[in-house]
């Protein structure tokens, strides 16, 4: 599984930013796509995730909450994982990852695939 990001950038406080995921699965079943971010210093964490059922989780504990300000949107028609991004803050700041988890036809194991990151960065 092969990942391509796009829509980091620069943007001022309350601002709003989109991420784009397109992801290439050759001979992969593509379970779970989401957004996971890591600011300077700090682990890489979970932003959000939606799975193929359409349940979506987002993390509340990445730097404060992001429900309500974040949304994310899978298609798994297309491979395709955007995360909206509203209100932003200073604290939002970090380099960005687009996450699959995947696995092989006729296979059960879970394979991890990432991107190779976008920065965001909050600033005035």
């Amino acid at each position: 599984v092969q990942l391509v990001e796009s829509g980091g950038g620069l943007v001022q406080p309350g601002g709003s930013l989109t991420l784009s995921c397109a992801a290439t699965r050759t001979g992969f079943i593509i379970d779970v796509m989401g957004w996971y971010r890591q600011a300077p210093g700090n682990q890489r964490e979970l932003v959000a995730s939606s799975g193929t059922a359409g349940d979506m989780k987002y993390s509340d504990s990445v730097q404060g909450s992001v429900q309500g300000r974040f949304i994310i949107s899978a298609d798994y028609a297309k491979n395709t994982v955007n995360l909206h991004m509203n209100n932003l803050k200073p604290e939002d700041t970090g380099v960005y990852y687009c996450n699959v988890v995947a696995r092989r036809y006729g296979r059960s194991r879970l394979q991890y695939f990432w991107g190779q990151g976008t920065q965001v960065t909050v600033s005035s």
